[in-house]
């Protein structure tokens, strides 16, 4: 049924609207600096505030939601788009079981991935960088490499199934997403590990990219989706009892 599209459309609306609401907020409220604003200084007067940006304020997506009140949308946010995300995972791993069987240990690695990442998003936006360091940014780390394997053995599944009739079209456009999303998410760790303030504002500009990347390579499973049927689930119970007749046998 068609109205199934709203769930790749959703998760990146989210995702979209929530990140960059909490970025204006941050914003407007002083916390972050602006991405467009690469002069930095060590020492800031209370009356210099446009221009005016510490090395504390780089604007990550997590440092955006550090501060009151955007850290309870950056939450909000973040947990929404985890939970849409694993269901994301669960019902496109319920399509290729339907249709595209000889591909299902493939599918369920995919799954496996997606999952974590989802978890790794969800611990990220719930522990507050500002307090619970370790565990944001672990969580964090987790979810974009995670995020980089389900990207590559999505695409994969779009080369090798064939669920809408247009995977030759969508097939080189997931690989180019799925090759910048590896590319990026490399210089963004290799940059934020630095001290340069340059280099920590690339890295977040990169971050932004990151994020933009996946709503967009989300939302291209449209097409898939719209030609999904609830039918399609009932593969992940009928799995599941195949699964346990052999164990049992």
């Amino acid at each position: 049924m068609v109205y199934w599209i709203f769930i790749p459309i959703t998760v990146s609306v989210v995702s979209f609207i929530g990140s960059w609401a909490v970025y204006g907020l941050a914003l407007s409220y002083g916390h972050v600096c602006s991405l467009s604003n690469w002069q930095y200084r060590n020492s800031c007067e209370p009356n210099m505030s446009e221009l005016c940006c510490t090395d504390s304020r780089v604007p990550t997506i997590s440092t955006s939601g550090k501060g009151i009140p955007e850290n309870s949308l950056f939450t909000a946010t973040i947990s929404a788009g985890s939970f849409l995300f694993l269901v994301f995972c669960v019902f496109h791993h319920a399509h290729i079981l339907n249709k595209c069987s000889t591909q299902a240990v493939l599918s369920r690695l995919a799954l496996g991935f997606g999952c974590v990442a989802s978890i790794g998003a969800f611990v990220a936006g719930n522990c507050n960088p500002g307090y619970l360091v370790l565990l944001h940014y672990l969580g964090a780390a987790v979810s974009f490499i995670c995020i980089c394997f389900y990207c590559l053995l999505l695409t994969m599944l779009t080369g090798n199934c064939l669920l809408t009739g247009k995977e030759k079209v969508l097939y080189p456009v997931r690989a180019l997403s799925t090759a910048l999303q590896v590319l990026v998410t490399l210089f963004y760790c290799i940059f934020f590990a630095q001290e340069p303030y340059l280099l920590k504002h690339l890295s977040a500009v990169f971050e932004w990219i990151l994020s933009m990347n996946l709503e967009l390579f989300e939302l291209s499973f449209v097409f898939e989706f719209y030609v999904f049927s609830s039918s399609m689930l009932s593969s992940l119970i009928n799995t599941e009892e195949e699964e346990k007749s052999l164990i049992m046998s």
